[in-house]
């Protein structure tokens, strides 16, 4: 395919104006389609009665949006290749509008499901199309400071969410938070359309179906397993339902990922692994994995235990969350300067201490934790999150070579979404399972879901002590290490 518009047609100025301008509709569009892989989390107490269905079935509203885009994630890295700027993000926002209107029209739990997953196709897209974008059009010297800006997009777009969702669900029908997304939605795929230019050439690229296949299967049966415990757990199915997935899951995954060691040797992968050969890549991105699996753990639960054991509404659950969703905000571009000036651990070592004693404080809370403890340790771990997220997405992506970028987006994505959904599975699992416990044992209903909650935050505070340590191996690129290493 033909650029619309190539470099050397251009004078310098032009392309700087160019380049600014699709990485602003990129950055807002993301921000869009984001936002609502949490919106939910606030809105599944209420959707549980709505819909009469149980907290294991209902987690997979918010589950089932971030599998759908481990598994496209990695498709991706092949449509950035062979596809331009333009029409990668006209797929993209056109799937999430087609999914938004689904949720928005839909008469129950199934086709809200649909609709959730059809939106997750979309956003899969734009995320890697904007960080391959950014690091094709951002000098290495730079980066820390618009990657910055991707983390405003990537942590606080997730972190209100809920107080979006708060807000509306304390006056409107819970349809109402697609009705009134669709046209915004619909708003940035007119202005992308008219606006966006190519900033890419494309190749010619192959695309393994065995591989994408594998890939659907393997965490999708990983994820449907982790799910399944807590059914389990709660009586609703058989140990054996959970168990099985999981086994299959984990065995596909490792196929896959033999067969795209055997691909890479003639640049065939779907998702190239080359990239964990980078050190500070691995790192990083396990770093990320370990973040993702804890913080989306927390964001759903921590509504259930706010509204279910303390008893605040949608509304005063939204309103709690929205100062810590601000301060990443406010954190991010300070961030990122100073990742350009003196590198990750300055900011990495303390980032992760707070979230780790704030995921311990949560192990402790009960039915009469006070709220403003509770609004402290949410705001404590907004900081840290602020601390962390921009300068690993720049080191990762930073150390890899320039023709890695989109497989090392893709892996990102997935590795995020992967853990993301394994700890919303989890942490639900767990406190499924613990409450039961409770609850047979003779425990009040509310001392019961406050037991099981604290069960699945132990979890959450242990793997945090992970991303302590890891925060000391992380390591600023060379500004010219992208560009000569291979």
């Amino acid at each position: 395919m033909t650029p619309e518009v190539t470099i050397p047609e251009l004078s310098e100025q032009e392309i700087g104006a160019r380049n600014r301008l699709v990485i602003l509709l990129l950055l807002v569009s993301a921000f869009v389609v984001i936002l609502n892989e949490t919106i939910m989390s606030v809105a599944l107490p209420r959707l549980m009665v709505a819909l009469d269905i149980t907290a294991s079935s209902a987690q997979w509203l918010t589950a089932a949006f971030m599998l759908t885009m481990a598994v496209v994630i990695p498709v991706t890295g092949y449509l950035l290749q062979r596809l331009n700027t333009r029409p990668v993000f006209v797929l993209a926002m056109s799937l999430f509008s087609l999914g938004t209107l689904i949720c928005a029209a839909s008469p129950g739990f199934a086709s809200l499901l649909i609709g959730r997953i059809v939106q997750a196709s979309g956003t899969a897209i734009m995320m890697p199309l904007l960080m391959t974008t950014v690091m094709h059009l951002v000098p290495p010297k730079s980066r820390g400071k618009t990657m910055g800006n991707i983390s405003i997009v990537i942590s606080v777009a997730p972190a209100i969410g809920p107080t979006i969702s708060g807000l509306i669900l304390s006056v409107l029908d819970w349809r109402w938070m697609f009705i009134l997304v669709l046209p915004i939605a619909l708003g940035a795929l007119a202005l992308g359309y008219a606006k966006i230019r190519n900033v890419s050439t494309p190749r010619a690229a192959p695309i393994d179906i065995l591989s994408v296949i594998l890939a659907a299967i393997g965490f999708g049966g990983l994820v449907y397993g982790l799910s399944g415990v807590g059914e389990a757990g709660a009586g609703e199915s058989s140990a054996l339902t959970a168990w099985v997935p999981i086994i299959v899951g984990t065995t596909v995954i490792i196929i896959f990922v033999l067969r795209q060691l055997s691909l890479q040797k003639r640049e065939a992968a779907l998702l190239d692994l080359r990239t964990l050969n980078v050190t500070n890549f691995s790192v990083s991105v396990a770093m990320m994995a370990l973040l993702m699996l804890s913080l989306f753990g927390v964001m759903i639960l921590l509504p259930i235990y706010l509204q279910n054991v303390v008893g605040l509404t949608t509304l005063q659950t939204g309103l709690l969350l929205l100062p810590g969703g601000l301060v990443m905000g406010l954190c991010a571009p300070t961030v990122g300067s100073l990742y350009d000036r003196y590198g990750p651990t300055v900011l990495l070592v303390p980032g992760a201490t707070l979230v780790s004693a704030a995921m311990w404080f949560f192990t402790t809370v009960t039915q009469d934790t006070s709220i403003i403890l509770l609004l402290g340790t949410h705001l404590t771990l907004s900081v840290g999150l602020g601390l962390l997220f921009t300068p690993l997405f720049s080191a990762s992506l930073g150390s890899l070579p320039p023709h890695l970028y989109s497989h090392g987006s893709a892996m990102i994505g997935t590795t995020q979404q992967v853990a993301g959904a394994a700890g919303t599975a989890l942490f639900v699992a767990l406190m499924t399972a613990q409450t039961l416990n409770l609850a047979n044992g003779g425990a009040e209903p509310i001392t019961a879901a406050a037991g099981g909650i604290r069960a699945a935050f132990l979890c959450g505070a242990i793997i945090s002590l992970l991303t302590v340590m890891g925060a000391f191996f992380v390591r600023k690129p060379d500004n010219d290490a992208a560009h000569g290493a291979h």
